[in-house]
């Protein structure tokens, strides 16, 4: 997952928005979201696997806690000895008063990550590349790429602004049009300027590649882009659409249950 936006407590209707978009190699097996029974998570969990190291990039449980792991883009690294894709696992696992030391420990484990757990009253999110890893996330919109939360990088401003001012016209009569509605804003293929790009240790080519919320290439790409939403009324809504090579649009699936008090 590559670029996520989050909105928590900003909306009468919509306590908790998650889109996101993950950009992956296309030759990377993956099977598409479905439930399933997750070890790790102790529990059934609603996301996508990924078929090569194991795991997920964004997970979604009955209750409708989110979360979602990132990659650190870093210009050479050494690559960790546990897959990044247990992480979101994990985090549905355990709270994050359990969870945050263990990281703590372990983060060297790992190439760089950010992580983030996040339902209707509160998020938390945690980077082994942060200074200072381990923060409560309170109400507000966010936005999360390839290097720390909030950094402001050209595709994550464009969208977390894109986003703030779709939910304020959005109501939960219409939730399945406000999911499409955020599916096309994270189309948005505009690259940033030149003199805007982030310096990851990457070349200026790549980086101007890279600089889009939507990515469109062959071998590499936007492969999935995700929208969650949990409403006041406790209605959970999942939307998955699938992209192939070149932004072709594949497989698309909807999930929508309520959520037991």
């Amino acid at each position: 997952m590559c670029l996520i936006v989050f909105s928590l407590r900003q909306h009468s209707d919509f306590p908790l928005v998650v889109a996101a978009n993950r950009d992956e190699f296309f030759r990377r097996p993956t099977a598409a979201m479905d439930w399933w029974n997750s070890e790790t998570a102790g529990r059934e969990v609603l996301a996508g696997r990924d078929l090569l190291s194991g795991g997920t990039w964004l997970a979604v449980d009955s209750r409708g806690q989110v979360s979602a792991v990132t990659n650190v883009r870093e210009g050479s690294q050494m690559p960790g000895t546990h897959s990044r894709g247990e992480l979101p696992l994990m985090a549905l696992a355990e709270d994050s008063t359990a969870l945050e030391p263990r990281l703590q420990e372990h983060k060297g484990l790992y190439s760089g990550f950010n992580l983030v757990s996040l339902d209707t009253q509160h998020g938390w999110y945690f980077s082994n590349r942060d200074a200072h890893p381990g923060r409560q996330v309170h109400r507000g919109t966010y936005g999360l790429s390839n290097h720390l939360l909030q950094t402001p990088w050209p595709k994550l401003l464009r969208l977390r602004n894109s986003v703030t001012s779709l939910l304020e016209s959005a109501d939960s009569n219409h939730t399945g049009e406000l999911h499409q509605r955020l599916i096309g804003r994270l189309q948005d293929t505009t690259p940033a300027p030149d003199h805007e790009l982030p310096d990851t240790g990457v070349s200026r080519e790549f980086e101007r590649f890279l600089s889009s919320p939507f990515i469109i290439g062959s071998d590499y790409g936007t492969r999935a882009t995700t929208i969650v939403t949990v409403s006041a009324r406790g209605e959970i809504r999942v939307t998955e659409q699938v992209w192939g090579p070149e932004g072709k649009k594949e497989d698309a699936r909807e999930f929508c249950w309520q959520r037991r008090a």
